[in-house]
């Protein structure tokens, strides 16, 4: 939960650069305090050196180099706090979700395209719950 007076932090991860910022622009117009970066790696090291950690974490599960489903595991070891949400327009993502499953860490994906309403009416209710 976001203490009273203070914008919720969202963190976008997608290597598609105008997805990450466009969702950026979307996030920051409704009031979110943004970070848009294309690759697993460049989240950590946004966490890392900004000290900067987000509230919730929208995540492409096929990124270049670390996975999306690798990056949230991190994010969960690292940041339990930080909510997520992990979105993949991808066959291949079936097979990682999988994979962590037999780790003992679940996600659900949502499919691409999803419609920036439905990202913002998701995010507002996870990070109002505040479990």
């Amino acid at each position: 939960m976001v203490a009273p007076g203070r914008k919720a932090r969202v963190l976008l991860v997608d290597d598609e650069y105008v997805i990450a910022n466009t969702l950026a622009t979307i996030f920051s117009n409704e009031g979110y305090e943004t970070r848009a970066v294309q690759s697993a790696e460049a989240a950590l090291a946004l966490l890392e050196t900004e000290e900067w950690v987000p509230q919730l974490a929208i995540i492409d599960v096929c990124l270049p180099g670390m996975n999306g489903i690798e990056l949230a595991i991190k994010l969960k070891t690292q940041y339990p706090g930080v909510r997520m949400y992990l979105f993949s327009g991808r066959d291949a993502t079936a097979q990682l979700l999988e994979e962590a499953s037999k780790q003992g860490h679940y996600f659900e994906v949502l499919p691409k395209p999803v419609h920036p309403a439905v990202l913002l009416a998701m995010a507002s209710s996870l990070l109002r719950r505040g479990d």
